[in-house]
C-alpha cells in the first residue's frame, strides 16, 4: 500500500549554525514548494515546510514572517530580487515604462520554470484557492506598487489596480488557460502590445473624476 503524504518519514532537524555556504533560505524554499504542490496552501503549514526541509520552525520564521510570504517568495527565481529589478525598470524614460514592465514581468515568469510554478498557483484563480490572491497582492506590493510609487500619482491605488487586472489576466491566459493566440506568441510581441496598456494606466488621463461625477449624476 502507498505511503500518504502524512505517513512520510520526517527529515532530522538540524539545530545551531548552518554549514557554512549552505543556502538555507533556498533549502526552506524548495521544501515549501513541494509542500504547496502537494497539500495546498490552506493544508500547508510552517512547521510541516520546517519539518520537510529539516530546520527549526524557529528558522523558518526567520527568514518569512507569514506563510503568504514564503508562497510569494517561492515564486519567484532564486537569486533575483524583484525590488531590485523594478528599481531598474522604474529609473528609466516614464515614455516607455509600460512596455519596461510587461518585458519584466514576462522575462521572470514567462519561461519554463516560471510557468509550473505559477500554473501551480494561478489555476486558483479560477477557483476559491486564496494561493492566487496571495500572488496577486505580492505583485501590488513588490511590482507594481513600486512602480507607481515612483509616479508620486494622486490615484496611485487606482492604477496599480489596473495594471494589476491586466498583467494577472495575462498570466493567466497565457499560462493557465493556454488561450491562443496569446499563449504561443512570442514574448517580444506580448510585451509590445501590452505595454501601451499599461502605460496609460501608470501614466495617462485615466478621467476616472469624470467617471465618478457621472455615476454620481446617474445615483441623484
Amino acid at each position: 500500500m502507498p505511503r500518504t503524504t502524512d505517513e512520510r518519514p520526517s527529515p532530522t532537524v538540524r539545530r545551531g549554525r548552518r554549514p557554512a555556504g549552505e543556502d538555507t533560505r533556498g533549502l526552506i524554499l524548495d521544501a515549501a514548494r513541494a509542500e504547496f504542490a502537494e497539500r495546498g496552501f490552506d493544508a500547508t503549514s510552517m512547521r510541516a515546510v520546517a519539518r520537510r526541509a529539516g530546520v527549526d520552525p524557529a528558522l523558518v520564521r526567520h527568514y518569512f514572517d507569514s506563510k503568504a510570504d514564503l508562497l510569494a517568495a517561492g515564486l519567484v527565481p532564486r537569486g533575483l530580487d524583484p525590488r531590485v529589478v523594478v528599481g531598474a525598470v522604474a529609473a528609466g524614460s516614464r515614455d516607455a515604462l509600460g512596455e519596461r514592465l510587461a518585458r519584466l514581468v514576462l522575462d521572470v515568469w514567462d519561461t519554463p520554470d516560471g510557468r509550473a510554478r505559477l500554473r501551480a498557483v494561478l489555476s486558483g484563480a479560477l477557483s476559491a484557492d486564496p494561493a492566487a490572491g496571495v500572488f496577486v497582492d505580492y505583485l501590488r506590493r513588490t511590482v507594481f506598487g513600486s512602480i507607481a510609487s515612483v509616479l508620486d500619482a494622486r490615484d496611485a491605488d487606482v492604477r496599480v489596480a489596473l495594471v494589476a487586472s491586466q498583467v494577472v489576466g495575462l498570466l493567466v491566459t497565457r499560462v493557465v488557460i493556454g488561450l491562443e493566440p496569446v499563449a504561443s506568441m512570442p514574448a517580444d510581441d506580448v510585451a509590445t502590445l501590452l505595454g501601451p496598456t499599461l502605460q496609460r494606466y501608470l501614466t495617462g488621463d485615466l478621467a476616472v473624476g469624470a467617471v465618478e461625477e457621472q455615476n454620481s449624476s446617474h445615483g441623484e
